[in-house]
């Protein structure tokens, strides 16, 4: 099963021909007592699909609709009925709002992996998450799987992550590049195992998903401290600086 849990409700469109399902948040505001089934959607390869949704835009908290979902799911044995092999709860890098880390903070999930970029703003983002995962692992929260370093074309961008997960004393599961097959797919509507099963990006995603199923032991990161963040970056960015300058970044532009 994949349980979107973004307010845009667009986590599982790709696995059901681009098509979007009606959310659990909408389908509750239509009536006042839902059966959980009529939540929850076939897509590709017999993969169950769920959308928490959101608030109208504007009025109320953004993590309602999974907090909401994730009740009526419960209360209703949804998911030992449906015998599941893997849960997948696509959450939004974001513990501020506390709807968001329910999958965490209850220990409904049992590992958790985070996507990052090099970019500062998505490391910033996993710094903060790796913050929740190290409050709610006091009170029998999941725990981090670790990292999984997307859109890596360039090598200092593998490097800049290589050293963030060491610093946070974490892993990185995967490397995932940037590819065209993903753009293509989308614009059909379809994952990449869906529209090209025999592509080099599909490759990647099946090494990904059979290290995630294989995964046993997750632990509490150390996150840095927000101080500490700034001054790392600070350093990378004199380092691509002086990359640049000597030619280096535009010698590795032209060879990607």
């Amino acid at each position: 099963m994949q349980f979107g849990c973004d307010p845009k409700s667009d986590s599982t469109n790709t696995l059901r021909g681009g098509t979007y399902i009606p959310t659990v948040l909408d389908t509750l505001r239509e009536k006042t007592k839902v059966n959980a089934h009529e939540v929850v959607y076939e897509g590709f390869n017999g993969i169950y699909c769920v959308e928490a949704g959101g608030p109208s835009p504007g009025v109320g908290c953004a993590g309602r609709g999974i907090i909401t979902a994730v009740q009526l799911f419960k209360q209703q044995n949804i998911f030992e009925e449906l015998d599941l092999d893997v849960i997948l709860y696509d959450v939004l890098g974001d513990v501020v709002c506390g709807g968001f880390a329910v999958p965490i903070r209850e220990g409904i999930a049992q590992h958790v992996f985070t996507v990052s970029s090099a970019d500062f703003m998505s490391i910033y983002a996993s710094n903060n998450l790796f913050k929740g995962i190290s409050g709610y692992s006091r009170s029998g929260g999941a725990l981090l799987g670790g990292v999984i370093a997307n859109s890596i074309n360039q090598p200092y961008s593998k490097e800049i992550v290589d050293d963030f997960v060491k610093r946070t004393d974490t892993q990185v599961v995967e490397y995932i590049p940037r590819s065209v097959t993903v753009t293509q797919s989308e614009l059909q509507g379809k994952t990449v195992i869906e529209s090209a099963p025999g592509s080099a990006q599909a490759d990647i995603y099946r090494s990904l998903a059979k290290k995630i199923a294989a995964h046993t032991e997750s632990k509490v990161p150390t996150p840095l401290e927000i101080s500490d963040l700034r001054e790392w970056a600070g350093q990378w960015g004199k380092h691509l600086l002086e990359l640049e300058r000597s030619g280096s970044v535009a010698e590795t532009l032209v060879k990607v």
